[in-house]
């Protein structure tokens, strides 16, 4: 079975192409990726969704306040709700995020500099396509970059993303960049469909960049829409 993804792309997304790049890579050329702009809200004939990084209308207002409301967002809302595979990626999370589809928030990194540079993660035990290829408790390395990746939830949604397993990655020992709550890199919604992380996979799937560690996240997804192990 061939996939089908879905790129979003907002007036400042600069990862996109990447992502797609991405995509094509975890299918081995069985499957499609199309860039998909915010004003569309026809996801037909799509079988995962990548929403990418990058600065999301100038990350005015909040980071991915503005893309949150965009048309397109009530398609992935009701893609998701079908149970479809969404992936945020850094600037995708925080869309994800003010979109409510994923919980708690991302704020500025303690210190409020950017950060760019290469870490490593830790695979939580969250049940999602996108970690059917990873194991609980694996290494993997990825470049984290970004100023606004904190993540933050109250206590209570702390306690109850821990409680569920939806803590998909948390950053290595002694490499939180930003002071996130608990280490805490990436998380899924619920279900596990959702799934958004701040460092950057798709920018680790060929081993010039490297590393290809990020690829097992797009091969997860498309293993599991294939029906066959990542």
């Amino acid at each position: 079975m061939s996939v089908n993804w879905g790129v979003l792309q907002f007036p400042g997304s600069c990862d996109e192409r990447d992502a797609l790049n991405a995509c094509l890579l975890a299918t081995g050329g069985h499957g499609s990726a199309r860039l998909v702009w915010h004003e569309e809200t026809d996801l037909s004939g799509l079988d995962a969704i990548v929403v990418p990084g990058g600065f999301s209308y100038g990350d005015y207002l909040r980071a991915g306040a503005i893309a949150g409301l965009s048309p397109v967002m009530g398609a992935v809302a009701d893609f998701a709700a079908d149970g479809g595979p969404v992936l945020g990626i850094c600037n995708g999370f925080q869309v994800l995020c003010e979109a409510e589809l994923l919980p708690g928030a991302l704020l500025d990194n303690t210190g409020t500099r950017f950060i760019c540079r290469q870490g490593d993660l830790v695979v939580g035990d969250a049940e999602s396509p996108f970690l059917t290829g990873l194991t609980a408790g694996e290494t993997v390395s990825v470049p984290f970059k970004h100023q606004s990746g904190r993540f933050f939830a109250p206590p209570e949604l702390l306690a109850e993303i821990e409680a569920n397993r939806q803590v998909a990655f948390r950053y290595a020992p002694g490499q939180n960049p930003n002071g996130s709550l608990g280490d805490i890199a990436g998380v899924t919604n619920e279900a596990g469909n959702v799934l958004g992380l701040m460092p950057h996979p798709e920018h680790a799937v060929e081993s010039f960049t490297g590393s290809t560690d990020g690829l097992a996240l797009f091969r997860g997804v498309a293993g599991a829409i294939a029906g066959s192990p990542a």
